[in-house]
């Protein structure tokens, strides 16, 4: 049958009015995204994210930047409790999703449609005109500029800039000229294109300028200041109950994020430090260790630094414990050759292994103890056992961190040096004992641990030839350095 152009006319607009009924009849909750106004229009959307549940201004702050008036979207877990007069026109975002709920709900991108979304903390006061003069300078910036910061209050922002190493897991901020700005330091409020924010693997997570710095450091994106600023609304003070909880749900938001963005350390402008992962009260961050690799290498990164810092800890302990009972140890394998290179742990090593006289023993009392067959905890927490691998010995950490010091029970035989367990480890081979008359005193970890006379004769006897100069991943078979 031959369609005429009228025919086509009002079939299309049958189809369009369909459509748009199928919409009307879903909701807004509802809607599929083809349904949706595209996004991309002009405008900014203002985003309410870093709020608290208890004593907070989220109603005035939506209901100022409402009269602007932009489309003003609040994005919470669930809603917020106890429940907060919004007013009408001011969406609310769950993001957490709920069985029994459209899953477009845990997708707040869905629901902005403007090409630029800005992040405005709680307690933030509207100005007419400021946040499209952000997105002016934004669109003005050079070709890395992709966020614009604006101060809340009286006090001006601090730039800095942000150095992100990911094989040590670590931070660094430092003070910047405001032209290098990585991050800034103070209430402000940030804009950036929709489209940046939601590339971004954790785009709502919270502490929100963290968040945003730290993921933006990882991609290079720069960040411009304006001298302009939003005012601060006058709050009564903060109770002390609600202090106190703010700054527990701060320190736990803020240590979830640092997992997820994969930092241990942050080194603050200030030079003080912010640690993160294990501690004694924990396991370690890392599982089990396969074929001499453990997972962090594969991932490309070293031992995180918290690891590190427990590894130097127990090792002082123990040498401290050993010297005090008169047993005859001394820096063994990767140990040594840690401190002939460094003076300290090797950046990607695991443990710490020393070796001992095996006669001496008994004159350890955590020794002796652990030699019986029977775990013991010292006076401070470390954990001494007999490992179970073989006729050897092992310091943790703690009871639930196991990061541990080897202990390695020698004896001479012969004018060498030998021991009854061999893990089959290139460097586990015996030695002759002149190496041991006498031990010296060696820099390591942050102490001065005994070593053998001749580190370098030693090492290559173990290693081979330019063991020192050439560094190498324990198993290069499954990863090699400088590989990946």
């Amino acid at each position: 049958m031959r369609v005429t152009p009228c025919q086509a006319t009002l079939a299309g607009a049958i189809g369009l009015n369909l459509l748009l009924l199928y919409c009307a009849w879903r909701g807004p909750g509802g809607s599929p995204p083809s349904c949706r106004p595209p996004r991309g229009v002009p405008g900014v959307t203002v985003l309410l994210r870093d709020f608290e549940d208890f004593e907070n201004d989220l109603a005035g702050t939506a209901r100022s930047f409402a009269s602007l008036p932009v489309p003003v979207l609040v994005a919470a877990e669930t809603a917020p409790y106890p429940p907060v007069p919004l007013p009408a026109e001011v969406g609310l975002l769950p993001l957490r999703p709920v069985a029994d709920r459209p899953p477009p709900l845990a997708h707040p991108e869905l629901h902005i449609h403007t090409r630029h979304v800005a992040l405005v903390p709680d307690g933030t006061r509207a100005v007419p005109g400021l946040l499209e003069r952000m997105r002016d300078a934004l669109e003005e910036g050079a070709g890395d500029t992709r966020l614009v910061a604006a101060p809340v209050g009286s006090v001006p922002l601090r730039c800095l800039e942000l150095r992100l190493e990911p094989q040590a897991w670590t931070a660094r901020y430092s003070p910047s000229a405001p032209g290098v700005c990585r991050a800034v330091e103070g209430t402000a409020v940030l804009l950036l294109r929709t489209r940046d924010l939601f590339a971004l693997p954790f785009p709502l997570a919270r502490p929100v300028p963290t968040a945003l710095f730290v993921q933006a450091a990882f991609r290079g994106w720069g960040l411009r200041l304006m001298p302009a600023a939003f005012p601060a609304a006058r709050r009564p003070p903060i109770s002390p109950h609600g202090r106190w909880k703010a700054e527990n749900l701060a320190e736990t938001r803020r240590r979830r994020l640092m997992h997820d963005l994969g930092i241990k350390r942050e080194v603050l402008a200030d030079g003080q430090e912010r640690w993160y992962g294990c501690s004694k009260d924990t396991a370690r961050c890392f599982g089990t260790v396969h074929a001499r690799t453990p997972q962090y290498l594969l991932a490309g990164r070293w031992t995180p630094p918290c690891c590190l810092r427990a590894l130097r800890e127990t090792a002082q302990h123990v040498a401290g414990i050993l010297e005090a009972a008169g047993v005859r140890y001394w820096l063994e394998g990767g140990s040594l050759l840690g401190a002939a290179r460094l003076g300290d742990i090797i950046p990607w090593d695991y443990d710490v292994d020393l070796g001992i006289y095996r006669e001496d023993v008994g004159k350890c009392r955590w020794l002796a103890l652990a030699a019986a067959g029977e775990p013991v905890e010292d006076t401070e927490g470390f954990l001494w056992e007999k490992a179970a691998e073989g006729d050897f010995y092992r310091v943790h950490y703690s009871r639930s961190n196991r990061l541990h010091v080897d202990l390695w029970p020698f004896y001479p035989r012969g004018g060498l040096m030998t021991k009854d367990t061999w893990l089959g480890h290139p460097q586990d081979v015996e030695f002759p004992e002149s190496f041991l008359h006498p031990r010296v005193p060696m820099a390591f970890a942050g102490f001065t641990a005994m070593a053998p006379n001749n580190a370098r004769a030693f090492l290559e006897l173990k290693f081979g030839p330019g063991a020192i100069e050439n560094p190498e991943y324990p198993n290069p078979a499954v990863k090699r350095l400088g590989q990946g």
